[in-house]
């Protein structure tokens, strides 16, 4: 193999390979705005059902308390969120949606609570949507408050489970934000009354190369390695 050919295969393996470590996308959205605003449910354990704004997904609340009521409010710099009140230990926001085709997920969510609202939340995920496992715990704050113009980054949590590789390549995977004590915001007890919100739920993932793709990479690198034998010979 002459010099132009050898340095042509390596050019076209070269631009595979750096085509190969994919930049992670987003996957699924909730931001609760436009046609996927739900709507406003009073006196009820379970919330409506909501579907992704972006992607496809659903997500829904459920709590202990019938008396929950189940709203809209503002967002984090947005006109809506998803907000109820009634929190007792193990109620929960959950978000179901699908990984197929991705690997390495990287989840954010934008939450708050009103002062006597519930504070410690835990994240757990699952792929049957029964068993779930915890994954981290944290504490949301109550100030500054949402504004529907400004969007402000403090109250922004975010989440890597790349690491996980039982969420890699799902066809379900479901994530809930559960309420994991009794304290509210105020270092007191939360209050019926108390509130918890969420916005902005986002699910970005890297997609997992094509098979062809990576045969190719690996066949470019098998010639390029076998040139390289023959030149040093």
């Amino acid at each position: 193999m002459n010099k132009t050919m050898s340095k042509t295969l390596w050019a076209a393996t070269a631009a595979v390979a750096f085509s190969l470590p994919a930049q992670a996308v987003t996957i699924v959205q909730w931001d609760f705005e436009g046609s996927t605003t739900p709507a406003d449910l009073i006196d009820s354990g379970t919330s409506p059902s909501v579907a992704a704004s972006l992607g496809s997904g659903t997500a829904l609340g459920v709590h202990a308390g019938s008396a929950t009521d189940w709203s809209t409010p503002a967002g984090n710099g947005s006109a809506n969120s998803f907000s109820s009140n009634t929190w007792a230990v193990g109620d929960y926001y959950q978000f179901s949606f699908s990984t197929s085709g991705f690997t390495a997920l990287l989840l954010s969510v934008d939450q708050i609570g009103s002062n006597t609202g519930p504070r410690d939340f835990s994240l757990g995920y699952s792929t049957d949507g029964v068993s779930f496992t915890p994954f981290a715990s944290y504490n949301v704050a109550s100030a500054p408050s949402w504004s529907s113009t400004t969007y402000n980054p403090v109250h922004t949590y975010s989440f890597d489970l790349s690491g996980v590789s039982a969420l890699d390549d799902q066809a379900l995977v479901v994530i809930r934000l559960s309420n994991s004590s009794t304290f509210a915001i105020n270092g007191g007890t939360v209050a019926a009354g108390g509130t918890g919100r969420v916005d902005n739920f986002t699910v970005m993932a890297t997609p997992v190369p094509e098979a062809g793709t990576a045969a190719m990479l690996a066949a470019g690198l098998a010639v390029l390695g076998f040139v390289a034998r023959r030149r040093r010979a």
